[in-house]
This record gives C-alpha cells, sequence and structure tokens, in this order.
C-alpha cells in the first residue's frame, strides 16, 4: 500500500528536492493531514500525497517533457511553454512509472495541485489548498487563508486559483488551461 511507503519516500526526495523543498513537502504532508481530519478525508493517503507532491519540482524541462511524452500524454505549446506546471505531470507519471505508485487518488492529487481542475475531489482539493497554506508558506494575508482553508475547502481553492489568475495576468505571463476551467467550475459551485 503507498501510504506505508513514506519513510522510503522521504529517503528518495532528499536525493531529489533541496534541504528547502524537501521542508516544504513535509509540511504540506501536514497540512494535508490536519485537513483531511477536519473535512473527514483519508488521512493517511493525505499525507502521502502532499509528502509526494514536489518530487520532481527540480527535474529539468527537457526530462519531463519526456517523461510526460513516453507515457502518452500530448502537451499543447501553451502547456508545454508554463514550466511552473510540469512538475505535477511528471510527477504523477514518475511516481506511477518509476516508483510503483497505484493509488489513483494520490496520482490525482499530485497531477493536479498545481493548475487545479474542474470538478476535483476531497483529495486533490486537500493538496491544493495544503500546498498554499503549509506551515513554510509567508505572504502577507497567509493566516486569513489558513483559517479559511479550516472552513471551506472550495474557497480556498478558489482564493488560491484567482491569486494564481490575477499574478500571472499582472506579469503578463500565460494562465493554464486548466487553471482557468476550475476556476470557472468553483464559480458556479459558489452561485
Amino acid at each position: 500500500m503507498d501510504t506505508q511507503r513514506n519513510s522510503e519516500f522521504l529517503e528518495i526526495l532528499k536525493t531529489r528536492l533541496t534541504p528547502e523543498r524537501l521542508y516544504h513537502s513535509i509540511c504540506v504532508a501536514e497540512q494535508a493531514k490536519h485537513l483531511a481530519e477536519i473535512f473527514g478525508g483519508d488521512c493517511e493517503k493525505a499525507y502521502t500525497a502532499g509528502l509526494i507532491h514536489d518530487i520532481m519540482r527540480y527535474e529539468p524541462v527537457e526530462n519531463m517533457l519526456k517523461i510526460i511524452e513516453a507515457d502518452g500524454q500530448t502537451l499543447t505549446e501553451a502547456e508545454k511553454s508554463i514550466t511552473v506546471t510540469l512538475h505535477a505531470v511528471a510527477g504523477e507519471v514518475f511516481l506511477r512509472k518509476n516508483l510503483g505508485v497505484t493509488d489513483s487518488e494520490i496520482l490525482s492529487a499530485v497531477r493536479w495541485h498545481t493548475t487545479g481542475k474542474e470538478d476535483m475531489s476531497l483529495l486533490d482539493k486537500i493538496i491544493y489548498v495544503a500546498d498554499l497554506t503549509s506551515e513554510d508558506r509567508n505572504y502577507p494575508d497567509i493566516s486569513e487563508v489558513r483559517a479559511m482553508a479550516e472552513e471551506d475547502l472550495d474557497k480556498t481553492c478558489l482564493r488560491g486559483l484567482s491569486f494564481t489568475i490575477e499574478d500571472n495576468a499582472e506579469k503578463c505571463r500565460q494562465i493554464h488551461i486548466d487553471t482557468i476551467k476550475a476556476y470557472n467550475y468553483f464559480i458556479e459551485r459558489m452561485k
């Protein structure tokens, strides 16, 4: 069972991540477990998914594209150019193909932790929000966002998606289509 492999995953992460990113991954795992407790999710799956969500964070872009394409996935040119999101897609493939992770919920949470998507599962939302609100995060309204996260995952997802869209628009960067679809999905849910 994938959730019983956390010690193994931690040793692998030590070889793939910087100490700061490893600390972030542990913080996300702890926050994910906490959110799962609040919202009735599987705490073990949440911890594991949080721990391994950034496993491909420092992989060279060329390698990530090769891994994704070897899996039979076709990315648009826009998706290829938004390189900050590639580690999530490549991470899901790497975990499945190279580390034998079989839990579809964990794999999905890793896959969608950067862009979000329409109709996210409970675990997808937990990992997305845990990544946004983990202990190591320090941005101006973090206390407010953490408090929101303990009350409503959907509103917190929408907050994160809104920030991503606004930040990318201000910097004249492309916005991932899945982020836009996720934003529109949560707006519809809020009506």
